[in-house]
């Protein structure tokens, strides 16, 4: 009985699907449930046999029909034809199963009825007292197991109206959950596509929206309220609040001929002078020209003609899950993971990438004020991160002992050195010598945290940047980066968290903020902002712009305490002149998004060089051969690879428990071009080049490389 029907059932009634049945001896059946009992006797043990057969039956039905029980009104048929046919074939082989065993069960209550007339024949004849005990015992158990097939059959029954019945609700439940993905990968396609135009409206929109408007006039009015005064020119002059309340930057073009200072001036105010926002002869001026026209400029100079394209990206289904299916119980680093996951470019190289904007830092040479420079080191931190909007695949880890030179001295001035130093943990040290007065040097050591949807990478390590000509020595480390839709969906990347640019000569900082995305924020996507200040904290830059796209640089004239904030803070509202482009990314070429996306650049990281070093990464196969699109041969030449260097760390290992048998100190793996030095500045112990490697290429003496390929 349904629940319905228990509410108005006689008194005495059980409710099977929770009643317990048992047997007291051949003939008496115990039924119970909860405090009532009732005792049923059979006349004989047949009769008690099939009473307890159709009560377990009843009992199992009434457990089904409460667990599913659901209201069955407005059926539909299925909505899809080839559902409809499914559907009916499974029933029609259902019912023609049922109708075998009703045949079956004809067949055994026939032969079972001429079974019972032999026996009753044979008990019917003059036998021995002792031969017909056994002949009725016989008789008895022949007409159980009629009864049984019976119920076997009813069962059968049984389960083909139940399938009949459910199977429409279980239809509609299928079909509603098709129509909710399909709504939802419609309304996520549509999200995109808006979030796209508006993202394209705002960038090319030639005045404020809204929002900005009320920011402006929020700003003005701390400003002017503090003043007392307001001046004509403050309609042309741009306010930023200060870092700690994450603020909204607003750009709005000022003329500072025209900017003159208010008679009443604000009490306690940082005071700067418009006349050094020199438009002819500073710095800023030429990095707006040089930051759009420096290809070009390039182009004029007699270089190496290098590549402009590799293979196109073979179009490779992977599914993730029938990997880690096979990697269960299996130890994480001896995971063999396929280079479809991979681009073909090792961290050595990408960690090079990171050189792309180096006229940034040429400029940064020509800087007399400390400052000054400081917002072009700043421009040129974040723009290391432009390359990684679109790169989602990882790079190849590096081997042991593995190097990338990229010996860029004629055409750009420099010379880049990278060598992997460690392997467990993972670090790559990097120097880079440039003729035009800097060096930078960084041990990066890259530390990952996989949490379910995303997956956070974290550099550990300080960078180091000197200019040759005033000393001054930056030292900065790099933000968080984010991977998105690790296991469902499309990958996509977000940076987040501080930078903190130090110059340790002159005391001079930059705090840089990297916004994270959010789907409620009204903010710009990945957006940047920072305050450079000198060793008395004093303001004197703001820059602001995307981690993408570019950054700018704006010179502040006034700054006052403004408002107090909801939270109670007093915020900063800082009064500048029009900023200037400091840095802005360079286009992907054509067909980027099938060569990974690469930039060009990138593009010549891996193109085959001659007189490098045999462990440089150029000679890697198994990133050759996936940059050639042969993806089956690099994972087997990977695999290869690995285990070489396992078998070379095993072999590590064992010298190490030998030698401290014997007594005796182990140094385990020594770098070949670095070593491992205290820092002055920082403390930390890190990995300095030593010099070595240039003099050996000139000779082409590599004798003391390992092989590691």
């Amino acid at each position: 009985r349904t629940q319905a029907e228990m509410a108005h059932t006689c008194r005495g009634t059980i409710n099977l699907s929770t009643a317990h049945i048992d047997t007291e001896d051949s003939c008496n059946i115990v039924l119970s449930n909860g405090g009532r009992t009732y005792h049923l006797k059979a006349n004989s043990e047949v009769e008690r046999q099939r009473w307890v057969t159709a009560l377990e039956l009843a009992k199992s039905k009434a457990i089904r029909m409460r667990n599913n029980q659901s209201d069955d009104s407005g059926d539909e048929e299925p909505a899809s034809q080839s559902d409809k046919s499914e559907l009916h074939s499974t029933l029609k082989t259902l019912s023609s199963k049922l109708e075998d065993l009703s045949t079956c069960n004809d067949l055994i209550a026939k032969h079972g009825a001429a079974l019972q007339r032999s026996l009753s024949e044979l008990e019917n004849l003059k036998l021995p007292a002792e031969s017909g005990e056994k002949i009725k015992a016989v008789n008895e158990r022949a007409t159980l197991f009629r009864i049984t097939s019976n119920a076997m059959i009813n069962a059968c029954r049984d389960f083909l109206d139940l399938a009949e019945t459910h199977s429409r609700k279980w239809q509609r439940a299928l079909q509603y959950e098709r129509e909710q993905r399909i709504r939802l990968e419609e309304t996520i396609e549509q999200l995109a596509k808006q979030h796209n135009s508006l993202e394209r409206a705002c960038r090319g929109a030639p005045g404020l929206s809204a929002s900005s408007a009320g920011i402006t006039s929020t700003a003005k009015g701390s400003v002017q309220s503090a003043k007392g005064e307001a001046s004509d020119e403050d309609e042309e002059t741009e306010y930023f609040d200060a870092m700690e309340d994450a603020p909204a930057f607003i750009t709005v073009t000022a003329d500072p001929k025209h900017h003159r200072r208010s008679g009443s001036n604000l009490s306690g105010a940082s005071e700067g002078h418009p006349e050094d926002w020199n438009l002819e002869d500073s710095v800023f001026e030429s990095s707006n020209q040089s930051s759009y026209n420096e290809s070009t400029c390039k182009d004029l100079l007699p270089k190496k003609r290098r590549r402009t394209r590799i293979p196109d990206k073979p179009n490779y289904s992977l599914n993730l899950w029938s990997i880690m299916k096979n990697c269960i119980g299996k130890e994480l680093s001896k995971i063999p993971m396929p280079v479809n996951f991979n681009e073909p470019l090792s961290m050595l190289q990408r960690l090079t990438e990171d050189l792309e904007y180096h006229e940034l830092l040429d400029k940064a040479v020509k800087c007399e004020s400390s400052t000054e420079q400081m917002c072009f080191v700043a421009a040129f931190s974040v723009s290391s991160y432009s390359t990684t909007v679109h790169r989602t695949a990882k790079p190849f880890n590096p081997l042991l002992g593995e190097t990338y030179e990229l010996d860029r001295l004629e055409e750009f001035g420099f010379r880049s050195l990278c060598e992997q130093v460690s392997h467990h943990p993972p670090a790559a040290a990097h120097h880079v010598y440039s003729k035009r007065g800097w060096t930078l040097w960084q041990e990066i050591t890259i530390a990952s945290k996989f949490r379910g949807k995303y997956l956070s990478i974290m550099p550990l390590g300080a960078i180091h940047l000197e200019f040759h000509s005033s000393g001054n020595h930056y030292v900065w480390r790099k933000v968080t980066s984010t991977v998105h839709n690790i296991i469902v969906g499309k990958l996509w990347i977000d940076q987040s968290g501080e930078i903190e640019i130090v110059n340790h000569k002159s005391k001079d900082k930059c705090q840089l903020k990297f916004t994270p995305y959010s789907y409620f924020s009204r903010d710009v996507p990945r957006k940047v902002t920072g305050v450079v200040s000198d060793a008395a904290g004093k303001a004197h830059y703001v820059m602001s712009g995307t981690w993408d796209e570019k950054m700018e640089c704006s010179k502040i004239v006034q700054s006052s305490h403004g408002s107090t904030s909801t939270e109670g803070k007093q915020k900063t509202v800082y009064q500048t002149l029009s900023p200037k482009v400091l840095w802005k990314k360079y286009p992907l070429p054509e067909n980027a998004e099938n060569m990974y996306f690469f930039s060009d650049l990138a593009l010549t990281l891996n193109e085959p060089e001659e007189r490098v070093a045999p462990t440089d990464s150029r000679l890697r196969p198994d990133q050759r051969l996936m940059e050639s699109g042969r993806w089956d041969e690099a994972n087997v030449e990977k695999q290869r690879l690995e285990e070489k260097q396992r078998a070379v760390r095993r072999r590590r290992e064992a010298e190490a428990v030998e030698a401290l048998e014997e007594g005796k100190d182990y140094e385990g793996y020594i770098p070949l071009w670095f070593e491992r030095k205290v820092d002055a500045v920082t403390g930390e112990l890190i990995c300095v080049y030593k010099g070595g490697y240039w003099e050996a290429k000139d000779k082409q003496d590599w004798s003391t490389c390992p092989d590691i390929f």
